[in-house]
């Protein structure tokens, strides 16, 4: 199996958007740490089944002191809770306001892990199939929105090569390298501008969002397909049922509550695990299974 051929990007845009959609609103309309505890793991897992160790760890400069920082803000600006740590400029810094803090922090990191898998997994053809047709204009420039990053990405690696061909880049001078940085931005910045109209006067052309236009797709629904809807709707049942019914509430402030752990918080918190954990669970049997396969010939 080629390593860009992932098993999960194989099944229906339709139940793929559900999971997604799934997971990502359970993670960031969450505090229970517990459950973002699972969130975050279960996301580093996909992210890993996805790409390379050495992307994760390169990401890893940018998400770690993005993570500090919500953990800092958060005692600096909130002073509620009932167990003074320290005083600053006569302001509490609180036990639960550091607690929340961290807490915020890893929810915010699991949505980012989170939407991370979403667009590799659910490239634009995949939106647009789903959305083309209720909402043409919007779906296109969610589409285009949602892989902006990734592309806007490779095209400064391919800037900033062309430019260093050029001899920039040669000295060590440190304004030299600011001022390098912003001649490639100011190119990406073009380049965008002209990229997003190119792409939508070759879209009208196409007629794209005619009534009555239809287009090509390779999409087929199959049972794995119901079946990953079923188990990922049946898992929100499940779990919506116990945010509902507060089995696994849980508080910061004004004093943090204690974590349920009884038989209903211990299947809530299963089902979620199942959830979360599913598509990574899926590469890595494929994988085992394409090894099985390779040695046997």
């Amino acid at each position: 199996m080629n390593d860009k051929m992932k098993i999960f990007n194989t099944y229906h845009p339709l139940g793929l958007f559900i999971y997604f959609a799934s997971a990502i609103v359970i993670t960031m309309f969450m505090i229970n740490p517990v459950m973002l505890t699972i969130a975050i793991i279960s996301g580093i897992a996909f992210v890993l089944t996805l790409t390379d160790i050495r992307t994760f760890l390169k990401n890893l400069a940018y998400e770690i002191p993005f993570f500090i920082l919500i953990a800092l803000t958060n005692p600096l600006f909130s002073h509620n809770g009932v167990t003074p740590l320290f005083f600053l400029n006569g302001n509490a810094v609180t036990l639960e306001a550091v607690l929340y803090g961290l807490d915020m922090g890893i929810m915010i990191l699991g949505v980012i892990y989170w939407c991370k898998c979403y667009s590799i997994i659910v490239d634009s053809e995949k939106f647009i199939y789903l959305f083309g047709k209720a909402i043409p204009k919007l779906s296109l420039v969610l589409s285009m929105a949602l892989k902006f990053v990734p592309v806007f990405k490779r095209q400064y690696r391919k800037i900033s090569d062309a430019q260093k061909c050029f001899g920039y880049y040669a000295t060590d001078s440190y304004f030299d390298k600011i001022r390098n940085a912003l001649r490639v931005f100011s190119c990406l910045i073009t380049w965008s501008l002209e990229s997003s109209i190119d792409t939508s006067v070759a879209m009208k052309a196409k007629g794209y969002g005619l009534k009555g236009r239809t287009h090509f797709h390779n999409f087929r629904f199959h049972i794995r397909d119901l079946f990953l809807i079923a188990v990922t709707l049946f898992m929100d049942i499940v779990v919506f049922t116990g945010i509902g019914t507060d089995i696994i509430d849980f508080r910061f402030y004004p004093k943090i509550t204690q974590i349920n752990l009884n038989a209903e918080s211990i299947a809530v918190y299963g089902a979620f695990i199942i959830l979360m954990f599913m598509p990574a669970f899926l590469e890595i049997k494929e994988k085992i299974k394409w090894k099985y396969y390779v040695e046997r010939i």
